[in-house]
């Protein structure tokens, strides 16, 4: 009985249905056979490896010393044959498993059988070409030394074995995708074992064939699991006892300590779990190491399209799929060396109208296809729709994932040509920018390039099996946020030199809904601060980037001041505030995380705008903002705080009538490209702007029925008397208004303060404001209540607002909504 028959046979026991599959067992799904469930990396793997010291301590050509070397060839074949047993067991039920799950009782979905048996089919290959080779070399020297013609260490002494062990080592790369998806091999085996009884009993009683003692040995499918990690960190060890055992003058000696090489080489890359340094050397004498790999978008003349990249020590590669399954290949795109290459952070892609409401579409469709396979999946019964909804939602997200980054990263050549990757995250822009600028820096040596050995390597090297596909990653349960997730950016502290600076905030999981914002640039200042709240609806989310950067002026381009994470687990981010401090590069970032579980509703169809801020009420701009002041508050503020305290006549000058305009259509429109272009612009155009802000309320930020409260008041001649009253009116004011006013009255008394060089004096500037701030009631049909000349009107506005400008108890205003906080985190 085979294996496949013996597989069946136990399925058939247990009562489960199997349907016949063809001898192919890759498939030629596109979604099946690349984009396959990718595993935490080496950070979280149970290899723990130690540095080996490699010797080099030859032996002579001695009939003794080749008789060593003979059993030590022996014992590797001895060792190869075992574990060829072990995979081969590891494999018997991976057929029928599959044929099971396109049944209406399967034992586990296609996807789990996927993520069990990923790459092993590979690995049996592989040793198993490397293990007939070596037994056929033993055999026929075993047959030439049973000649007695021949001296007893003739034949030992000229078997050759390297070119094979040169040969599989050069595939070790096959071992970085077992090894890759081995932490979601393990978590599949244990999630299924509990909620399937006919797996657990095949999981934990697996038989192997015939061993070498002639008997069935007993595995649990876990141990199976592990032994390619045991194999792969033997090579090396391997390798340097044969080589130990081979003269320096015998024709192995050259393709063994090639081979050692690229087997410590690869044994260093899984130590380090830094993708940076994750290299793999090409061929003998080559210094070109791959340092990183991914799947990208890149601006192609059709439109973008979905590019694996892989970045060489001296040049990027662009590829494409050319054909799924074992024998996949990748066909050029392409290449661009690293020598003189200029990198360049393009403004986003403008996308076609069109193009966004698809996108918003394809998340809605994303949303209910994930909704409905919840759904199946709480039934506890994995069927062919199950599958199927999964499939949908990954060709969802792969589209998705090729159409709508919109960040560019401009690549220059020194020939000229421009090559542009798009990506969805400005942390991950950042990090193959941070990779590539270190690479083009070091200067490294130009290797010639073989652009078809290059393009064929690219299956064994590659680090990154599939792009991040969110539907693809196992299931976290409860590990995994759903709900609201909000963020307050408060301040950092570091920096070398002042700057205008803001905070890119992404958090991962379903992009059903806009999971990326950047905070308001903060005043130039070593020591931002923003306390602005951003919120996020997230489902499957586990992790929230940061980025710094530093805005520039208008035209030039900005650059980053450092980048950091945080993984989001439910019990550390609980639903009252808690603070936190992150270190990113330059900066020490604070910050303060809430999370709320509950249903998600479906997102909005329509294309997602930012809503005006100008002839908005502001109570209204402040909720949407989730702040106490507006931005256009405090960013005109800030602005004409930072270069506008000594222009002579600020806030009483006019500016330009079109520039105003221009100005306050940018607000209305995108506020971080507002707070860009004022930079560039007259001062003057910045303080027209917050003077149109306020003249332009619907309703004055002191409401209209507190007039007569402050007429009232201004006529007390008690001095105490009268500021408890000015002091109450000003707290009965709504909060924000309340808030609002303070902040815009102390900055007013700051540039008060600058009166000798800019001419603006306390009643100057309640001269500018006072009519802007306070109206009296609005002299309606039926209205009955005292009326007021146009000459009584403005003297009671700028005696009101001379009147707190000159007070010294003004309370300090908030700018941002109270915490419900927890203890502090460090």
């Amino acid at each position: 009985m085979d294996l496949y028959e013996e597989a069946l046979d136990y399925l058939h026991q247990e009562r489960v249905a199997v349907e016949d599959v063809s001898d192919d067992i890759e498939g030629s799904d596109l979604l099946e056979d690349v984009f396959v469930e990718e595993a935490d990396r080496f950070s979280q793997s149970p290899l723990q490896m130690r540095a080996l010291d490699i010797s080099d301590t030859p032996v002579e050509k001695t009939p003794e010393n080749m008789e060593k070397r003979l059993m030590v060839l022996k014992e590797i074949l001895t060792c190869e044959e075992l574990y060829l047993n072990e995979l081969e067991t590891l494999l018997m039920p991976m057929k029928a498993l599959k044929a099971s799950a396109g049944t209406s009782q399967p034992v586990l979905s296609s996807q789990d059988v996927q993520t069990l048996f990923y790459q092993v089919p590979e690995l049996l290959d592989l040793h198993q070409d490397f293990c007939k080779g070596l037994k056929a070399r033993l055999e026929m020297v075993m047959a030439l030394e049973e000649d007695h013609t021949i001296q007893l260490d003739h034949g030992s002494s000229q078997l050759c074995v390297g070119d094979l062990f040169l040969k599989i080592v050069s595939q070790l790369a096959v071992y970085r995708g077992f090894i890759d998806n081995y932490e979601s091999a393990v978590e599949t085996v244990r999630r299924c074992s509990q909620s399937d009884l006919r797996f657990r009993t095949l999981a934990e009683s697996m038989k192997s064939c015939k061993g070498l003692d002639n008997f069935k040995t007993r595995y649990t499918f876990e141990a199976l699991l592990y032994k390619p990690l045991d194999r792969v960190t033997k090579t090396t060890l391997v390798l340097h006892d044969l080589l130990k055992n081979t003269p320096p003058d015998h024709s192995d000696r050259s393709p063994l300590q090639e081979a050692l090489r690229i087997s410590s080489n690869f044994l260093s890359g899984l130590n380090d779990t830094s993708h940076c340094k994750k290299a793999v050397t090409l061929s003998k004498g080559m210094t070109r190491q791959l340092m990183r790999d991914g799947f990208l978008a890149c601006a192609c003349d059709g439109g973008p399209g979905l590019r694996h990249l892989f970045l060489y020590t001296d040049l990027l590669l662009c590829t494409k799929l050319k054909s799924a399954g074992k024998h996949a290949q990748y066909r050029y795109n392409w290449h661009v060396p690293l020598a003189g290459l200029k990198l360049h952070w393009a403004m986003p892609l403008e996308q076609p109208a069109e193009l966004q409401q698809r996108i918003t579409n394809t998340r809605t469709k994303m949303y209910h296809l994930r909704q409905d396979y919840q759904h199946q999946k709480s039934k506890g019964v994995y069927s062919r729709t199950l599958d199927r909804i999964l499939k949908k939602l990954q060709e969802c997200e792969l589209w998705l994932l090729t159409y709508s980054p919109r960040l560019q990263l401009e690549l220059h050549s020194l020939s000229g040509k421009i090559y542009t990757l798009l990506m969805s995250t400005l942390y991950e822009l950042e990090e193959w920018r941070e990779v590539m600028g270190r690479l083009i820096k070091e200067h490294a040596e130009p290797v010639p390039t073989d652009l078809l050995t290059l393009t064929n390597s690219c299956m064994k090297l590659r680090m990154t099996q599939n792009p991040h596909l969110h539907s693809l990653q196992p299931e976290k349960g409860d590990q995994a946020l759903c709900g609201t997730l909000s963020v307050v950016i408060h301040s950092a502290c570091g920096l070398q030199h002042p700057a205008c600076v803001w905070v890119s905030v992404e958090v991962d999981g379903f992009e059903f809904f806009h999971n990326k914002a950047r905070t308001h640039p903060s005043v130039s200042t070593s020591t931002p601060q923003w306390n602005q709240e951003i919120s996020f609806q997230v489902d499957g989310a586990q992790h929230l980037m940061l980025v710094c950067v530093a805005q520039s002026d208008r035209g030039t381009e900005d650059w980053t001041l450092g980048r950091c994470s945080m993984k989001l687990e439910p019990d550390l981010v609980p639903k009252k505030w808690r603070r936190f401090t992150l270190n990113s590069a330059e900066l020490e970032l604070t910050l303060s995380i809430r999370y709320l579980p509950h249903p998600l509703d479906p997102p909005n169809a329509t294309l997602a705008q930012q809503l005006p801020v100008f002839s908005v009420p502001i109570g209204l701009v402040a909720r949407q903002e989730g702040v106490l002041v507006p931005h256009i508050v405090r960013s005109c503020v800030e602005e004409v705080e930072r270069r506008g305290m000594a222009e002579v006549g600020i806030y009483r000058i006019s500016a330009s009538t079109t520039d105003v305009q221009n100005l306050k259509n940018s607000f209305n429109t995108d506020l971080y490209e507002a707070v860009r272009s004022m930079r560039s612009m007259e001062v003057n155009v910045v303080s027209g702007t917050l003077k149109l802000y306020f003249r332009d309320l619907p309703d004055p930020l002191v409401p209209r029925e507190f007039f007569w409260n402050v007429k009232e008041a201004l006529d007390i001649p008690d001095m105490d008397s009268r500021l408890g009253t000015m002091l109450t009116i000003l707290n009965a004011c709504p909060e924000v208004n309340r808030n609002t006013l303070l902040y815009l009255l102390h900055h007013l008394k700051r540039v008060a303060d600058k009166e000798e060089v800019n001419k603006m004096s306390l009643m100057n500037l309640a001269t500018v404001f006072g009519p802007t701030l306070l109206h009296p009631p609005l002299a309606k049909l039926g209205y009955s209540g005292p009326r007021v000349d146009i000459s009584q009107e403005v003297v009671v506005q700028v005696q009101a607002v001379y009147f707190y400008l000159q007070c010294n108890e003004l309370p300090a205003p908030a700018t941002t909504l109270p915490l419900d906080t927890e203890d502090e985190q460090p």
